[in-house]
């Protein structure tokens, strides 16, 4: 035993040493000043060897509500710093070392510009300032940008910059995002040091909230926060698209025009909650910006670029940008804040993965393998792109011919107590109830973790094309591939028994039965929800008449996928997504304040003169 005691004292150094020779802040809860006069706590990294007194260089920002002394971000800041770059990390307001009430996204703009123009005027700073981060760090990336400070060079909005907080991310076109609601119940426990708080988490579990929802003030554990519960509340309760969602903080597509005309790089994901965000600000600004702007979507979920799956489905190792979050992003800096030419100056306008070219076989791993390949553009949607109307029909078949006039319609009941399970997903924070990326449709008990059983599935855990409040309706089997890339909508002539519900829709990639899958595989590819009270305008609740016809649209994400030959396309109509949404009551009272519900009868027409269809962005292979 004597003997082995040097070796796991050189085991245990090995495993220490990328830890202690990780940067340490050179300057540590410096007290940077807003214009209100709240102080943020900003950590300051310089390069070995950097006389501060005599020497210049460009800085690196991120501002972060995460906790600026993490460890990622402290061994990103050794990686820039060690590539000739100052680095700045400051704790956003009202998180942990910094001043101030934090109310989500709402305080950024003011504050990132401040502090871009705080880290230019300093001593070491040569006057260039760009920033970095994803996520929450992406969206105050966009708020500098928006009040487009001096100093401000360059922003990489990686899996962030959100771009309407009413249509995603916070709302979905009336439906509220619970990954609001997860994303609270993580984040209050985490920062506080009340040991009642941390205890009271613990014991209370967020699925067993979500089965008493909506919230009450002062009635549930965010109540132990009242700045969070402030904010949950108040954006869940707050439903036309007025002056509270053109806020800066949660609103990019009213403030183009004035936005910094400055290099900028949009990144996402299929399966991340901010697909829409990255292809509305790509599409937004480039048409109106000289600066290269750029655009960039994997097959990934919120921030998992470095791997090659999503959910329980594969898209091989090309798929991944393993040098992204780092070499990548130092190109980027070198390209736009030293002037250094290197891969950045081809890089192309757009980059895509277009998902779908694998054999559908289950890999080592047990995931199915879809595959895919890289696709670079000029612009976004692609050019050459032709839309295509695929009509439902009442024997539930989906094709390229018009519905003639005797066509039925088809009315299912929807529950709202037993809404329909979210399987897969393009969102994030919504753990530990549900997990984005693609599965099989199929219900699955869940036993707590979100990639092996799902929230809200019940006995006899069937593909949920057998539950009764969903309409499916599908292609024949396939007899060429058929890719789609771009934007989706899906057009439908509706009615409904109550005064207000949801209609959702859901793009389906069916595969055939095989050794691996005796059943297939039905592979979500993208969803959408609309709130019927707001199917005419975001501005404007309007409810519906009883047995009344309305034309309703519903926007999915957009995408890109291979429908290969032999597959089947297929798209579900239902009026519930949970947990991803919250549930309508049906009733029609105020949003996130009902205290009853009620079934809703809900109708889609076929004929021709009321036809339902889907909008596909067909691109010849």
């Amino acid at each position: 035993m004597r003997n082995g005691r040097p070796l796991l004292v050189l085991f245990l150094l090995a495993l220490l040493l990328p830890v202690l020779c990780l940067a340490q802040a050179d300057e540590k809860d410096v007290m940077v000043r807003m214009r209100d006069g709240i102080q943020l706590a900003t950590d300051i990294y310089f390069p070995p060897g950097f006389d501060k007194a005599k020497q210049q260089l460009p800085v690196i920002l991120h501002r972060t509500p995460y906790n600026k002394e993490s460890a990622g971000y402290v061994k990103d800041a050794d990686f820039f710093c060690r590539n000739g770059y100052i680095v700045i990390f400051q704790d956003c307001r009202g998180r942990y070392h910094s001043g101030g009430i934090f109310g989500k996204y709402l305080n950024e703009p003011e504050d990132s510009y401040d502090a871009v123009e705080w880290a230019a005027k300093q001593s070491w700073c040569n006057g260039k300032v760009g920033m970095r981060g994803r996520s929450y760090m992406a969206h105050v990336q966009a708020d500098a940008a928006k009040l487009n400070p001096p100093h401000l060079i360059t922003i990489v909005c990686n899996v962030g910059g959100l771009s309407n907080g009413w249509t995603h991310s916070v709302l979905n076109h009336g439906a509220f995002a619970l990954k609001q609601l997860t994303w609270a119940f993580s984040m209050i426990p985490q920062e506080s040091n009340d040991t009642l708080i941390k205890q009271l988490f613990d014991r209370e579990k967020v699925g067993d909230w979500f089965q008493a929802l909506p919230l009450k003030k002062g009635n549930s554990p965010l109540s132990s926060s009242p700045d969070f519960e402030n904010y949950i509340l108040e954006m869940w309760t707050h439903g036309d698209y007025d002056s509270y969602w053109k806020q800066m903080g949660i609103n990019w597509v009213e403030y183009y025009g004035q936005t910094a005309d400055i290099p900028m790089m949009h990144t996402s994901g299929w399966y991340d909650n901010y697909i829409q965000s990255a292809t509305d600000n790509y599409q937004g600004l480039s048409k109106i910006k000289k600066s290269p702007i750029k655009l960039m979507i994997g097959p990934w979920m919120h921030g998992t670029m470095e791997q090659s799956f999503s959910g329980d489905v594969d898209f091989g190792e090309a798929s991944t940008m393993k040098d992204f979050y780092l070499q990548w992003h130092l190109d980027w800096y070198d390209h736009f804040l030293k002037g250094k030419e290197n891969r950045i100056s081809t890089w192309p306008n757009v980059r895509l993965f277009v998902m779908g070219t694998g054999d559908g076989h289950k890999d080592k791993n047990g995931r199915l393998f879809h595959g895919g390949y890289w696709l670079d553009a000029t612009d976004w949607p692609l050019q050459q792109t032709r839309y295509v109307k695929y009509y439902f029909h009442d024997d539930n078949s989906l094709s390229v011919e018009p519905p003639p006039s005797n066509e039925k319609s088809i009315t299912y009941t929807f529950d709202p107590d037993h809404p329909v399970p979210t399987i897969g997903s393009a969102s994030a924070s919504l753990e530990p109830l549900a997990a984005a990326g693609a599965f099989d449709q199929r219900e699955k008990e869940y036993k707590g973790d979100p990639l092996h059983g799902f929230y809200g599935s019940r006995p006899p855990y069937l593909p949920l094309k057998a539950r009764k409040d969903i309409v499916v309706y599908q292609t024949p089997f396939l007899e060429k591939n058929l890719t789609i890339i771009g934007p989706i909508r899906v057009v439908m002539h509706i009615s409904s028994d109550c005064l207000d519900t949801d209609f959702t829709a859901k793009l389906v990639d069916v595969y055939p039965p095989s050794k691996d899958y005796p059943s297939g595989y039905e592979m979500n590819i993208t969803d959408g929800i609309l709130r019927a009270r707001y199917r005419n305008s975001p501005e404007k609740q309007e409810f519906m008449e009883k047995g009344k016809v309305y034309e309703i649209t519903i926007e999915p994400n957009s995408t890109a996928n291979v429908f290969k030959k032999g597959h089947r396309l297929r798209v579900d109509i239902s009026s519930s997504n949970f947990p991803q949404y919250d549930v309508n009551s049906n009733t029609g009272e105020p949003l996130g304040k009902n205290i009853r519900s009620v079934k809703a009868n809900n109708t889609i027409f076929h004929d021709s003169v009321r036809p339902s269809y889907i909008i596909l962005p067909m691109i010849e292979d």
